[in-house]
């Protein structure tokens, strides 16, 4: 007897893939496809020009008689073209615009925020965004950063740089104005950029300027992007946006439109996956001369399986005073913040390469087991440690 042969979804995926968070994101929805089955997935070149390829967009799928599109769709010009192709499309444009298309996308606001607490933790008092004016994901990362600022109590100074520069201008030139802020900002402070490669030229600037990253300016980006982070000195820290997982959701969601269900409502947002800590952040501000001692402590014997008793022994005040400054200057208990420094230096060993033994890694980082590692590590990031190293190795 004939079997029936499944029928195939084409679908086009109209972004150049041209980011490290894109091809993480063409990875989530190729996982979706795999679990799915008889997808094809045809996707643009790796950049826009310079492929020596046809690029795919939106506009260049007119007429094209697939099954579906995954898109970014940024105005309601291109959302007319993307009707009149005549397949659902789904967008991932990060504009304010409303196209009425079905949208998913990377919770912006909640990036500004897990970063904001990441240098709060760290005991900055002031904090600094550096964006770009006009775009609506830089405003919303800045907005979530800002809320986190006014909720600890700190101040916040942004710097939006413009979108269109004059492309006679040299170099020096178009970063006249990050050298002007820069100066004006007082240190120590805690600053997150737009995106890695911001990132990576507000610490190029920083040096060229004399000042120290992390102890004057601790940096960070967004994206996680490796062929940044790990490739300056000091390496950077980043929020990864969750880009596998938005991939994933959009091609399920893309399924459901292409089976004729209807569309949701509201946009599907992702929260984002959380801060990848390197040694651009890798700093305590600290002016309560207690607190300092403890957490110096803490950092100088990571690798033993210290308590808080030691802690104790170290500073000569009480649990009580101990925990009660602790709470008022890096919003924790000592305890709380011992773990986090462990499983922080679990993340980069986790990261890296090579792949150490779970067991290694507890004991470079003072657990007594690696069931004991697990079960911090779950507490704290919501995974256990070999699902982040399967996901950031």
């Amino acid at each position: 007897m004939t079997q029936l042969r499944k029928h195939v979804r084409h679908v086009a995926l109209a972004y150049p893939v041209t980011s490290p968070w894109m091809a993480r994101f063409l990875q989530g929805v190729a996982d979706y496809a795999a679990r799915k089955g008889g997808w094809n997935i045809s996707t643009s070149p790796p950049t826009l020009s310079g492929a020596e390829e046809f690029a795919m967009n939106i506009h260049s799928l007119r007429g094209w008689s697939g099954d579906g599109v995954i898109a970014a769709v940024r105005n309601q010009q291109e959302a007319r073209v993307a009707r009149r192709i005549g397949v659902p499309v789904v967008n991932l444009a990060g504009t304010s615009e409303k196209t009425g298309l079905p949208r998913v996308m990377v919770d912006h606001r909640a990036i500004g925020r897990i970063a904001a607490e990441h240098l709060l933790e760290r005991g900055f008092r002031r904090l600094a965004y550096c964006g770009t004016e006009g775009l609506y994901y830089s405003r919303q990362r800045m907005l979530g950063f800002m809320e986190e600022a006014k909720r600890a109590g700190v101040p916040c100074e942004v710097l939006e740089m413009r979108h269109v520069i004059d492309s006679r201008a040299s170099w020096q030139q178009r970063l006249r104005p990050l050298d002007r802020w820069l100066e004006k900002l007082r240190h120590p402070v805690g600053l997150l950029a737009i995106h890695d490669y911001r990132a990576r030229v507000v610490m190029d600037e920083c040096r060229r300027l004399g000042l120290d990253v992390p102890h004057d300016v601790a940096v960070m980006g967004v994206d996680n992007d490796t062929t940044v982070c790990e490739f300056c000195q000091p390496t950077l820290s980043s929020v990864s946006r969750n880009a596998r997982r938005v991939g994933y959701e959009a091609a399920l969601l893309l399924d459901r439109l292409m089976e004729g269900k209807g569309a949701p409502e509201d946009d599907l947002v992702i929260p984002p996956e959380g801060v990848v800590a390197r040694q651009s952040t890798d700093t305590v501000v600290i002016d309560q001369r207690h607190v300092a001692a403890a957490v110096h402590y803490m950092r100088d014997h990571l690798d033993e399986p210290i308590g808080i008793k030691d802690v104790l022994d170290h500073v000569a005040i009480s649990r009580r005073q101990l925990e009660t400054r602790f709470r008022r200057t890096l919003q924790a208990t000592p305890y709380d913040y011992l773990c986090r420094l462990r499983v922080e230096r679990a993340k980069e060993m986790l990261s890296g390469a090579p792949r150490p033994k779970l067991h290694h890694v507890a004991m470079a980082c003072g657990f007594p087991s690696a069931e004991r590692l697990r079960r911090v590590f779950l507490r704290l990031t919501g995974m256990t440690p070999s699902a982040y190293r399967k996901r950031y190795s």
